[in-house]
């Protein structure tokens, strides 16, 4: 008598292209939202924005954290941004997205 194995568990890469553009759309709109508050002129192009020194509130990022959970599938500690927050768009990418990516690790057990 054959013994069947049960099927391999399906192993999903990072999906680390997925996470930077949900990001993305999410802080360019944050940092829009702060520049306006502030008073600060952003350039017209979104690789201009990305680097602009505006000021991104923690609270604010914690809240687009929820766009990224759509992404990946499981929900993010608040702990995962940085306290006092981030002086632009690609700091803030700088430090979420290996940040994220540990924990999928973590989670999932699959390193990209």
């Amino acid at each position: 008598m054959a013994t069947i194995a049960p099927p391999a568990p399906t192993i999903t890469a990072f999906p680390k292209n997925d996470v930077i553009k949900a990001l993305v759309d999410e802080l360019l709109e944050v940092a829009r939202t702060e520049a306006q508050l502030r008073g600060i002129a952003l350039p017209q192009d979104e690789a201009g924005i990305r680097n602009a020194p505006v000021p991104l509130d923690s609270l604010s990022i914690v809240d687009t954290l929820c766009a990224i959970e759509a992404v990946i599938g499981f929900e993010l500690r608040d702990n995962i941004v940085q306290t006092g927050g981030y002086v632009s768009v690609e700091d803030a990418l700088g430090h979420l997205v290996p940040r994220i990516e540990k924990v999928w690790i973590k989670k999932k057990g699959v390193k990209p």
